[in-house]
């Protein structure tokens, strides 16, 4: 084997090994440290509810903290042109790259970013907010997202409808309508118990400004508690809004047809004309002594005033027939038979009394009935003065008519009710009139008896007189 002068083997030299680990060792733990310690940007994964009018806040930090306040921060959303909701640089912030519909709307907080917190702050929140926004730090080259849900609620309004028409049915319908929600919601009907009602479907309408108008109806049967509420709820924002409403037992009173309310008005007044003509027949009987001669009247019609006074002038008469006869007769036999006539006028005007008392409770439970249906009455047109303008702004013209009609519908129910009670009234009032005339002229034939049996006393204290 050749082999070559002064020519020497290759041997590893250990200092330089050593320094070229060293070096890489040491640009690896930089790279190493340098990339463990890049901020990430932290935002929450679920989305951010708001309703109109709220502050919210858009949550976005970095993590590990860091100060951001000399940073750029943008926040963005792609559907937007321009597309900058907010720009901060340079602890700076630049108004005028901002979308028009954020100007002046916008902030972050400068001692938060000094500790890495660069969430927006966003005051009266409006539909129009509802988006995806992205927050963006270019220094780091780092985004996130954070989606904004806005909601809009609404007061309630419950109104009752009409009756329920169905033959048979003890029922009356309800309406509940709200205007100004978003996004869409559900109308549930719920008993006094809580328990669920089945209603038609829901009405929506969706208006120029995207707020939804929606109304339900439902039918409803006399319950323990007659309460019922209706609740507007969205899932999606988790609000809701819920109205009670108390029917009154007379709304759930069964319909009858025109026919037989007149024949109910009829029988009534009927009923109060043969308890008077009773009265007045067991009066005459008692008066005469003969109950063969006089019969109820078939026609059961009233006895009027002329009737009445007659009977007092055929009392008068047999009274001073009875005081002629005295000079005739024995006084003792005569004053007996004056206190038999007393004793029959005073049962008779005890009946009457009873009658009276009867007929005045029965007046004013009628009075008291048209008292209540006017109060009703007056809350039906109350309401519909209450709702008529929201009716206007969100239906249109045939269904504004409908509602209209139905209002009217249940005025005329009402008003039907209260004439109906007025003409029973009427007979009860004319029944008492022709009653308590019949108690005075029992009163006067009282009092002519009591002033004949006077007289009979006087005249045998004079008889007494003259034999002593």
């Amino acid at each position: 084997m050749l082999q070559l002068k002064n020519e020497q083997p290759l041997k590893p030299q250990p200092r330089a090994f050593r320094a070229l680990v060293f070096h890489h060792a040491v640009f690896f733990l930089l790279l190493t440290h340098h990339c463990g310690g890049q901020p990430q940007m932290v935002s929450p994964s679920q989305p951010i509810v708001a309703v109109v009018g709220d502050d919210v806040m858009l949550p976005c930090h970095l993590e590990p903290a860091m100060d951001a306040s000399e940073m750029t921060v943008e926040w963005t959303r792609p559907d937007l042109e321009p597309r900058f909701v907010h720009v901060w640089r340079s602890g700076v912030e630049l108004e005028n790259k901002k979308h028009p519909s954020y100007m002046r709307r916008t902030s972050l907080s400068p001692n938060r970013l000094k500790h890495g917190d660069i969430s927006l702050t966003l005051p009266r929140v409006k539909l129009s907010d509802e988006g995806t926004y992205k927050c963006f730090v270019p220094t780091i080259s780092r985004e996130s997202t954070v989606e904004l849900v806005v909601g809009a609620v609404s007061s309630l309004n419950i109104i009752l409808l009409r009756p329920g028409n169905e033959e048979g049915t003890r029922a009356v319908v309800l309406e509940c309508e709200s205007k100004g929600w978003y996004p869409e919601p559900e109308v549930l009907w719920l008993d006094g118990e809580g328990n669920l009602l089945s209603a038609g479907p829901t009405e929506t309408v969706r208006g120029p400004d995207d707020l939804y108008t929606v109304s339900s109806r439902v039918t409803v049967e006399k319950r323990h508690s007659n309460s019922f509420t209706c609740r507007v709820q969205q899932n999606k924002t988790n609000q809701a809004r819920e109205t009670h409403i108390h029917v009154p037992d007379d709304f759930f009173g069964a319909p009858c047809s025109s026919a037989t309310q007149t024949w109910i008005i009829i029988s009534l007044a009927l009923a109060f004309a043969v308890i008077v003509a009773v009265v007045f027949v067991v009066w005459r009987w008692r008066q005469t002594g003969n109950s063969n001669k006089l019969k109820p009247s078939t026609t059961g019609s009233l006895i009027n005033y002329t009737e009445l006074h007659t009977l007092v002038d055929e009392k008068g008469e047999a009274v001073q027939a009875t005081t002629e006869s005295v000079e005739v007769k024995d006084l003792d036999k005569k004053e007996e038979n004056l206190k038999v006539q007393l004793n029959e006028v005073e049962e008779e005007r005890r009946d009457v009394v009873g009658a009276v008392n009867f007929l005045m409770d029965h007046r004013k439970d009628l009075q008291d009935q048209i008292y209540q249906l006017g109060l009703l009455l007056h809350d039906v047109e109350v309401q519909r003065d209450e709702v008529q303008s929201q009716w206007r702004e969100k239906l249109n013209e045939n269904e504004h008519l409908q509602t209209d009609t139905e209002h009217e519908t249940v005025k005329k129910d009402l008003e039907r009710k209260r004439k109906d009670k007025d003409a029973v009234l009427k007979s009860v009032i004319c029944a008492v009139n022709i009653v308590t005339e019949k108690k005075k002229a029992l009163d006067d034939c009282k009092e002519q008896i009591n002033g004949q049996l006077e007289e009979i006393e006087n005249q045998r204290l004079q008889s007494d007189h003259s034999e002593t």
